[in-house]
């Protein structure tokens, strides 16, 4: 049994929060409140292993929806199990993969691949399947089959879905299944270089760049085609203002609708893509500091009710390519908390109660995942944060170091990481 005592404590879903401890047994929650060493009996004790939480955040662990660990296919990248490592020093419990690798998540030897190496870790991977057959958004996977083993979702992230009758098609089977679409919105016809925002930026690269509209129209489509069919859709890392406001419109016409936001997004500007180079290009691009704070005030009132990272690995010689041929990603597991809470909690943009939902809580709940929450009977799911310790970001467990915050000092320290009962990372 595991014992997490005087800490501060906050779930997101009951919106409980206060000095509790927390009892695990079996990788469930088996008791919550106050000095619970105390009020044990002598023979209970000696079973008991105790964590002193003292000084420290007490937190659901982590929910990242929208991570790629490049396995199968790229294992120099990344591999399931350094994946695992990374986002469990990150403070995420959970995972779920996106499905661009190679080959990609459209049939079911693959996802039995993915699902099968994921439960040999430490922490709780799931992942997504592929829409489309092989991403060539032509014809439709066999998403019952798929869904029947044990894909949570399904989505061609990396690739936009430009056939828009055949996405009303997968919206109808996915209301069937009562999983979620997530949807990657950059429209290819307008986009002359990717990863470098049409304006500023590129024009310091003398390239073409790629336009907001190369978003905007999709994401307007999309909610439309959600709407119509009713679909749950996960509109992905999300970079202008007008499709944040596009989404708050969907979101008083139907609950289903969703939308997410990166840290490099609510951080980074274009700005940084002149600074950083490679290290700042990614898919959709970084815009300008009004998309910035139309981001996070998109956060704060609940039209973006997902904080994802888009752990997008890549090796140093890929990203040493000219800007034009280095791959677009950062990666992002091991800075996603410090960022959140240096940029949003600690800016007095959001209370750490809500930026916390927004990385636990809702993700999960999307995903319809046991996860994301601190109860009696629930998971033993449980990172502990140092809400007021700094750390340089760098000295990354992903086998890739590709990002523009290796260097930040940020304030959020991951001191342990519990997933099912067990002590799965630990602050040196």
């Amino acid at each position: 049994m595991l014992l997490i005592e005087n800490g501060y404590m906050i779930d997101p879903k009951s919106e409980r929060e206060g000095n509790y401890d927390i009892l695990a047994d079996g990788g469930r929650i088996v008791r919550i409140g106050k000095h619970l060493w105390q009020g044990c009996y002598g023979s209970e004790k000696k079973r008991w292993k105790r964590i002193d939480a003292s000084g420290l955040l007490v937190a659901p662990g982590l929910v990242d929806v929208h991570a790629h660990f490049r396995d199968p296919g790229f294992l120099y990248k990344e591999d399931i199990e350094s994946g695992a490592r990374a986002a469990a020093r990150g403070g995420f419990t959970t995972v779920v993969l996106m499905a661009n690798t190679k080959p990609c998540v459209d049939q079911e030897e693959t996802l039995r691949y993915v699902l099968e190496k994921g439960r040999t870790t430490k922490i709780h991977v799931e992942t997504c399947a592929n829409v489309t057959l092989g991403m060539q958004g032509k014809e439709l996977t066999d998403m019952e089959s798929l869904a029947d083993l044990g894909a949570v979702g399904f989505t061609d992230d990396g690739k936009p879905l430009m056939d828009a009758g055949l996405l009303r098609k997968a919206m109808s089977k996915a209301v069937g299944l009562d999983m979620p679409i997530s949807l990657h919105e950059e429209d290819p016809s307008l986009i002359a270089d990717n990863g470098i925002n049409r304006g500023k930026a590129s024009l310091h690269y003398g390239i073409g760049g790629s336009p907001r509209e190369a978003e905007i129209g999709l994401v307007a489509r999309d909610l439309k085609l959600a709407l119509e069919t009713g679909a749950c859709v996960n509109i992905q890392h999300i970079s202008t203002k007008e499709a944040v406001g596009l989404v708050r419109l969907a979101k008083q016409r139907g609950h289903n609708i969703h939308a997410e936001a990166t840290p490099h997004h609510f951080t980074l500007t274009e700005d940084a893509a002149i600074r950083y180079g490679t290290l700042a290009k990614m898919n959709p691009p970084l815009r300008l500091e009004e998309d910035r704070q139309a981001i996070i005030a998109g956060l704060l009132d609940g039209t973006i009710d997902l904080i994802a990272t888009d752990h997008a690995p890549h090796s140093a010689e890929e990203k040493e390519r000219s800007i034009t041929e280095a791959p677009s990603g950062i990666i992002g597991l091991e800075t996603a908390l410090p960022l959140a809470i240096t940029q949003l909690v600690d800016s007095g943009y959001m209370p750490m109660r809500q930026v916390l939902r927004c990385m636990t809580f809702n993700p999960a709940a999307l995903y319809h995942l046991d996860a994301g929450y601190l109860a009696e009977g629930g998971p033993a799911d449980i990172v502990l944060i140092d809400t007021v310790a700094e750390e340089e970001a760098g000295h990354y467990l992903s086998k890739s170091s590709n990002s523009p915050f290796t260097g930040w000092k940020l304030k959020g320290v991951v001191r342990a990481t519990i997933c099912g009962g067990e002590v799965v990372y630990e602050h040196p």
